[in-house]
């Protein structure tokens, strides 16, 4: 990616902070406020930067700039906290100007857990004399294999004493030996409550059927790497090798890379990347004829919220809010580890910070690549022959790490106009052993007396549409069957309403297959050639209902998931539907605060939110690693072509198809 670095200044407006401006940041905070992030130990109490993020410029400053105007300034959005008051601040600091334009305090609220933080209460509670000896009682002694996964905690779980701290719960972990898979095997019952901030252990919860001992654990096999997996496992599922399958593109790829500036096949869009979305996607546009058209100013993951359905003692503190908590910029893997993408690939890099302020790279953080995707159109005419055309379709992803889990996103670009949407989830699902005879009825037996518990993925798009201009409204596009009369005597008759939905509140919607209903975005300002206005159509699929009751704490906090679809007008200030600061959260700063002023939302700069995600009932084939599990939605043109716009894909040769 061209950002900027210690040689290479900001070529864009777009183009995400780069290693010199994050420490000209760091550097700035203190000598203006005395923000000093450099701890000697985990428990020295000194400041930690949370997020250090480039305040994007609006669309008129990249507007003005596109036409030739100055560049906008460049700023950042910072929130540090002090760890000896246990005070967050959010602040600006302008980079440009080299001064803090603001740094005010947030009484009241938790920034977001960083990696260091996750890192030192592993640290901090291994060494614990009062952990090792809980873990001692267990008949576990040797440290070396026990590993303390660290949460955060939401308001309404959280021990009432202890909820004016920055405080964490972890569970504990015992691997079968050095190397094995270190969510294998959970030591049930056992859990601290750390104060964050002071590295201090506040209370160890020990108890359950597994804690005097009178209860044995189970045998479990929860190994996914070759070397640990039994012989006997290994033999009964052997498989001859695949033959190699070799994608080559010896004149390179089509598409090109033009610092954070991508092109194919009529396409151009920009990519941008931060500590919490991840990979964001901006300006997006197609180039129709001798138009070049808008379609999105700016797609990403704005939130992402999993609990677990099942209130045993090991579970119920268990619900994620893995975007506004950790971050999936935070959370990205680099591609370079493995064999994640295939064929001729450019990589970018990001540059994100740690919790001192200091900058690091993510090598080869976002992979593009080509892929064949079967035919895009064919007809064989009895006259005519055939005529077909492969499809080719661009795809822009990153992969997510969050502890056990990973997300792997992509977007895909289709020649049709298509957007796409897909995450895979796959990685290690928690477990819980079970006493001898014991059952639960919250999730399913994956192995010797032990079930890995139900749980949701709620993943929440933020979808800042402007087709063909920023003014758009958005139509709920429904289906139904006429009743059978006179001018439909077989009842043959389905015809489509399409509701203009005018105010916040009409657009909180739901999914419902019995209509097939979708939303389409319309711009009303523009006529096509057939007389229409032209609109993208998100075709919902991937949705599902958050089945809590009205009041519980989760819904409490975020109120998002209850509707597959919310439309707000677009405010460069609500950009997280949960609210800014999710960690030990009690109720919802976001959607549900936004839309209790029920603004208009017709024939104006709109944003998307569509949720969708996993109900995840749990499976034995899902264990010891999980097979990606996918979900995903689409952006469909409808009318925003006056035909189908890959008439003109050119034919593939013969001898390219066949070997």
């Amino acid at each position: 990616m061209s950002q900027p670095s210690d040689s290479h200044p900001a070529e864009y407006p777009l183009d995400p902070l780069g290693a010199d401006e994050f420490r000209a940041v760091a550097a700035i905070l203190h000598r203006d406020h005395g923000v000093r992030a450099a701890p000697t130990s985990p428990t020295d109490l000194g400041w930690r930067y949370a997020s250090i993020e480039m305040i994007e410029p609006s669309k008129a400053e990249l507007a003005a700039f596109d036409d030739g105007g100055p560049p906008p300034p460049r700023r950042a959005e910072v929130i540090c906290f002090n760890r000896a008051d246990n005070a967050t601040y959010k602040s600006v600091v302008s980079l440009t100007d080299d001064r803090v334009e603001v740094f005010e305090h947030v009484p009241g609220v938790q920034a977001n857990f960083t990696v260091d933080e996750f890192l030192e209460c592993d640290q901090v509670l291994r060494s614990h004399p009062d952990v090792i000896a809980a873990l001692a009682k267990r008949g576990i002694t040797d440290m070396d294999l026990v590993f303390f996964d660290t949460w955060t905690y939401g308001d309404a779980v959280a021990p009432a004493e202890f909820r004016d701290r920055r405080i964490g719960w972890s569970d504990s972990w015992v691997k079968a030996a050095p190397g094995a898979n270190p969510y294998a095997r959970l030591v049930s019952g056992l859990h601290c409550v750390i104060d964050v901030n002071a590295m201090e252990l506040l209370r160890i919860e020990d108890g359950g059927p597994f804690a005097t001992g009178e209860e044995s654990l189970p045998e479990v096999m929860g190994e996914y790497v070759p070397g640990h997996i039994p012989d006997r496992i290994r033999a009964a599922t052997r498989r001859e090798p695949l033959k190699p399958l070799h994608i080559t593109q010896p004149e390179g790829p089509s598409f090109t890379v033009d610092g954070n500036l991508v092109r194919w096949q009529n396409w151009s869009l920009r990519v941008g990347f931060n500590h919490r979305e991840g990979m964001t996607l901006h300006s997006v546009r197609y180039r129709d004829g001798d138009r070049d058209r808008s379609i999105a100013h700016r797609m990403s993951f704005a939130e992402m919220i999993v609990p677990y359905r099942d209130p045993s003692p090991d579970h119920y503190r268990r619900t994620a809010f893995d975007i506004g908590e950790w971050g999936l910029g935070f959370m990205t893997t680099s591609l370079a580890l493995g064999c994640d993408c295939l064929g001729e690939i450019r990589y970018l890099d990001a540059v994100l910070h740690n919790s001192k302020g200091e900058p690091y790279t993510i090598t080869n953080a976002i992979c593009i690549h080509e892929e064949d995707n079967a035919v895009l159109w064919k007809h064989v005419d009895h006259d005519i022959g055939a005529e077909v055309r492969r499809a080719r379709r661009l795809t822009v992803s990153f992969h997510v790490t969050v502890a056990n889990y990973e997300y792997l996103v992509y977007w895909r670009l289709y020649q049709d106009g298509n957007i796409e949407c897909e995450v895979r989830a796959t990685g290690i699902m928690v477990t819980t052993p079970l006493p001898e005879g014991a059952t639960n009825s919250n999730g399913t037996l994956v192995d010797e007396r032990t079930y890995a518990p139900f749980h949701q993925h709620f993943l929440v798009a933020r979808l800042d549409m402007d087709i063909d201009g920023g003014d758009n409204t958005v139509v709920m596009s429904e289906s139904y069957a006429e009743p059978v009369g006179p001018d439909n005597p077989h009842g043959l008759s389905v015809v489509l309403r399409n509701t203009p939905l005018r105010t916040e509140s009409e657009a909180k919607q739901d999914v419902n297959f019995a209509t097939q209903r979708a939303w389409k975005v319309v711009n009303p300002n523009v006529v096509t050639g057939l007389g229409t206005h032209p609109s993208y159509k998100l075709v919902p699929t991937g949705a599902l209902p958050s089945m809590f009751a009205p009041g519980a704490p989760v819904l409490e906090r975020a109120n998002v998931i209850d509707h597959t679809l919310w439309v707000t007008p677009n405010r460069p200030d609500e950009r997280w539907p949960a609210g800014e600061f999710v960690n030990q959260s009690v109720r919802d700063t976001g959607l549900a605060r936004w839309t209790e002023a029920d603004r208009s939302i017709e024939n104006t700069d709109v944003v998307l939110w569509y949720v969708f995600g996993i109900h995840h009932i749990t499976r034995p084939e899902d264990w010891p690693i999980m097979p990606v599990d996918v979900v995903s939605f689409w952006l469909k043109p409808f009318g925003f072509f006056e035909r189908n716009p890959a008439l003109d894909v050119v034919g593939t040769p013969p001898d390219a198809c066949h070997s």
